[in-house]
């Protein structure tokens, strides 16, 4: 399935299939997905000190960035707590967005790294929790040894537009914009994070959006997930009006994104009808062109198809791949 792309290594993971590409790659060493996507892709590599690994600060950033120490961590004995807010948004029912937040025991602080994440469009924040997307990545926290923060808005509209996480052209409501500020300020509050600790994935439609606000928004973020999504306009209820083509990832490669590191998951089966052909492949293809334009990505393809089951037996190389964005120099 990868045999086209030139530059890949390709290593088996638990019950995926990795792919990682990056424009200086070559064949990475043995070990865990962080370690190899460590010196080589992340430029400058740790320093050793009396048993620690110390990473260089992150030049222009002054929050350090986590060191791992898996099994250690407070959520290996405290499950993380939950919280729904609801934000002022007119878009939304009733004049009001959701917010799921979940964060792991303790104080919050600039250098815990966050992960916001975008439902489908048949689903929402409360679908979500209802996975046990929290508990499941409780675990891989204690597991990797790096807790972070999980936010996950609410992204449905009340006459049931299919919104692809974007502000509409006529206006009748924001996401991206919800966001890009609101939703960062409510979770971040006066510990703004670097862009460098701060993530965001999604799921189907949510990761369709993940990889469009990333890359329309590369001061914001610094790391991209997308399950089960698509990179080029779907956009069944013509909410970007006539000329959509700048929510469409595959044309959004620019320089201002270079930093950005992408993981996209597509499951083995996942034939997912689009409104022109289907998901599948769309991973295999946006990877092509990251990896073309210089970028960081790591391709996933658990078995299954376009459900939670498949996606969630990623969660174990995704934990991995963005602990090494957070714990090392871009």
């Amino acid at each position: 399935m990868f045999a086209t792309f030139s530059r890949r290594a390709v290593v088996l993971v638990s019950s995926c299939t990795v792919v990682v590409s990056a424009a200086v790659l070559a064949t990475t060493p043995p070990g865990g997905l962080p370690g190899q996507l460590g010196e080589r892709l992340l430029g400058t590599g740790p320093e050793v000190v009396t048993g620690e690994v110390r990473f260089p600060p992150v030049r222009g950033e002054t929050t350090p960035a986590p060191i791992p120490q898996p099994g250690q961590v407070a959520v290996c004995d405290e499950a993380g707590r939950d919280e729904v807010v609801t934000l002022p948004d007119p878009g939304a029912p009733e004049g009001g967005r959701p917010l799921w937040i979940r964060r792991p025991p303790g104080p919050d602080s600039a250098d815990l790294p966050v992960l916001y994440l975008l439902h489908g469009s048949a689903s929402t924040h409360r679908t979500l929790m209802d996975e046990r997307v929290g508990e499941l990545l409780d675990e891989q926290m204690c597991r990797a040894g790096v807790e972070f923060v999980v936010a996950a808005p609410y992204g449905q509209v009340e006459w049931g537009a299919t919104t692809e996480w974007g502000d509409a052209a006529d206006g009748s409501f924001a996401l991206e914009s919800f966001l890009t500020g609101p939703a960062i300020h409510a979770v971040e509050g006066d510990h703004v994070r670097p862009r460098g600790l701060r993530a965001i994935g999604g799921f189907s439609m949510g990761g369709y959006g993940a990889a469009a606000v990333s890359l329309r928004n590369p001061r914001r973020y610094g790391q991209a997930v997308s399950w089960g999504g698509y990179f080029r306009v779907d956009d069944p209820d013509g909410i970007f009006g006539v000329d959509p083509q700048d929510r469409s990832p595959d044309r959004l490669l620019d320089s201002s994104a270079a930093h950005l590191r992408f993981v996209l998951v597509e499951g083995e089966d996942d034939h997912t009808p689009l409104q022109e052909g289907s998901i599948h492949g769309e991973a295999e293809r946006f990877a092509g062109l990251l990896a073309e334009a210089g970028m960081t990505v790591a391709t996933l393809s658990p078995r299954g198809g376009h459900d939670f089951r498949t996606w969630t037996r990623s969660f174990p190389d995704t934990v991995d791949f963005l602990v090494s964005g957070w714990s090392a120099t871009p």
